[in-house]
């Protein structure tokens, strides 16, 4: 199985003067993780394979995620989504509960030594913004 390795440089080709801090590296041990984990990270191999075949290029981060979630320990199932019909207004709890959500997962897929490792760009170049209009 897959496992990304964050911040850690005990080997002897990597070289860092900050203490590895954003420095990622996959590793492969075939008998790592329980069965259902290897299961997993099988699903979400074949579901990228299938994304491929449709044309879409996107990055391959879904065993990131998984991984980070897991690690985190924090669940992004506890808050129930907000479902808004065709005709309803929006409101302060929709957008409340929307926003806890998005931050939930913001935290849930960062790494130990406070990086991103993903393909995440989009996101932290409109986050800064955003936090800032809801300030004013």
């Amino acid at each position: 199985m897959w496992k990304l390795k964050v911040a850690e440089g005990n080997d002897p080709y990597l070289f860092s003067t900050n203490n590895f801090v954003g420095r990622q590296t996959w590793k492969f041990d075939p008998s790592a993780g329980t069965p259902q984990e290897r299961q997993e990270v099988e699903n979400a191999r074949q579901y990228f394979l299938n994304r491929q075949k449709d044309g879409y290029q996107a990055s391959s981060d879904l065993l990131m995620q998984i991984q980070m979630i897991k690690e985190n320990g924090i669940d992004l199932l506890s808050i129930p989504p907000a479902r808004l019909g065709e005709d309803e207004e929006v409101n302060y709890e929709a957008v409340t509960t929307s926003v806890k959500k998005a931050v939930r997962l913001h935290r849930a897929i960062q790494s130990k030594d406070g990086h991103w490792p993903a393909e995440h760009a989009g996101p932290l170049f409109l986050t800064p913004p955003l936090v800032s209009l809801e300030y004013i």
